[in-house]
């Protein structure tokens, strides 16, 4: 962690349990980055935050932190089965899968209970954890929803809540779920709250004023969106020159760790196969790629044993991933909130990156929202002749690789990745008129 990024706020100057004092300090953790140093005050006198700030900058960990705290000095008495007691709600299960194991790296030694439930695996699995006592429950809304519908637990014993990313809950369409898991909470004067999300449009304000309780708004935020450690260069490639500058670059700037984030799926196949034929082995992450395999994947990037990860905007949010060093756009996304929040998976928690990006002549035209929403122009970089590589042929992907085999169990398991695509589609038509 970047110290320039830390404030002089020591957690130990904070009304906080000893016990979690403990486990901070065996994490090595002293000091309060901006996001904890001004929310966990307010959320430690029990009062509600709707907090702004960039990804990396240790949101996870200033709203466990209250949750934990909370439990910890609450009188309402032991927990039960099917009774949680704070309610985590994120939009993907990779976030979700994050907070759990931030959540269980902060708990190892004290006596809180997490349970977590996501689309896509170990559904009777996640059953059965309601069994037994649950203190804090994260997951995504689809699967959360169909265990609730089974009457597996209910909600009126939750003390607090979370929402993370509430602006990708938009993007993604889920959020009439949001909304119907938040009705069934005790009232907001009852609960401590906390939204949390890295971009805080009208829409998101207007949750917060719903179903919260007088919340205090926090901004956390530079003179643009996107992270000032980040540097940024765009390219001007035609569409054939994509794949050879991209290796082209590879071979100059040998990355240490980096992600190259494509539009489509096909794209990103494309994309591996060339990395593969060209001595770049990676790891390979899209929507319909099986869970089991994706989670597989991103341990072995996280590890260390693939220096690059091809991936679509599925990994954009949420991904805790130490030293990426290099993001590609090798396609520039629609949204200036996806080209942020890209971006931002390199300079995590104050550490310093490079983006680059390829305003081809397909997507180039995305440079003007992008630009228009960070408030910045991005330097063009001219293309010269050594960069534009030389290709070995593509290692062809087998076609038993792309094969999803939990379609149906997704369906099964209250996903509905029909409807979602949908609403997302639409939720983006809207959030690309309001940038506009």
């Amino acid at each position: 962690m970047s110290k320039q990024h830390l404030t002089e706020t020591k957690f130990s100057s904070l009304a906080l349990d000893d016990r979690l004092l403990a486990a901070l300090g065996k994490l090595e953790f002293e000091f309060c980055t901006p996001i904890q140093a001004e929310s966990l005050p307010l959320l430690l006198a029990k009062k509600d935050v709707s907090g702004q700030a960039q990804t990396g900058t240790g949101k996870t960990l200033a709203f466990l932190l209250a949750c934990a705290q909370h439990l910890l000095t609450s009188n309402l008495g032991q927990t039960i089965p099917g009774k949680p007691r704070v309610l985590i709600l994120a939009p993907t299960r990779e976030l979700a899968l994050q907070i759990y194991k931030d959540a269980n790296n902060l708990l190892a030694d004290l006596p809180l209970k997490t349970a977590i439930c996501y689309g896509g695996k170990a559904y009777e699995e996640q059953k059965r954890q309601f069994d037994r006592e649950i203190d804090i429950l994260i997951g995504t809304p689809g699967r959360l929803i169909d265990f609730l519908k089974q009457k597996l637990y209910n909600l009126r014993s939750v003390e607090a809540m979370v929402l993370d990313e509430a602006d990708r809950m938009f993007d993604m369409g889920f959020i009439q779920d949001v909304r119907f898991m938040l009705r069934r909470l005790p009232d907001p004067t009852k609960r401590l709250s906390m939204l949390f999300s890295a971009t805080m449009a009208h829409k998101v304000l207007e949750l917060a004023y719903e179903h919260m309780n007088q919340a205090q708004l926090i901004k956390i935020q530079s003179e643009t969106p996107a992270a000032d450690h980040i540097d940024q260069s765009v390219y001007h490639p035609a569409n054939h020159e994509k794949i050879p500058l991209l290796l082209g670059l590879m071979r100059k700037l040998k990355p240490e760790r980096s992600i190259i984030f494509a539009n489509t799926k096909h794209a990103t196949i494309r994309i591996w196969e060339y990395l593969q034929g060209n001595g770049f082995p990676a790891a390979l992450i899209s929507g319909d790629i099986p869970q089991n395999k994706r989670e597989s994947l991103l341990k072995k990037f996280h590890q260390g044993e693939f220096a690059t990860l091809v991936a679509t905007d599925v990994a954009s949010r949420g991904l805790h991933i130490p030293d990426v060093t290099h993001v590609f756009n090798f396609d520039l996304p629609e949204l200036g909130e996806d080209y942020v929040h890209r971006i931002g998976r390199t300079a995590r928690v104050g550490n310093s990156g490079h983006a680059i990006s390829f305003a081809c002549e397909e997507y180039a035209m995305n440079l003007i929202d992008i630009e228009a929403f960070t408030r910045r122009s991005i330097p063009t970089m001219a293309i010269s002749n050594d960069l534009l590589s030389e290709l070995s042929p593509p290692k062809r992907m087998k076609k038993s690789n792309l094969l999803n085999k939990n379609n149906n169990s997704s369906r099964k398991s209250g996903n509905r990745p029909r409807q979602g695509a949908k609403r997302h589609q639409n939720s983006k038509n809207r959030s690309r008129q309001q940038t506009n």
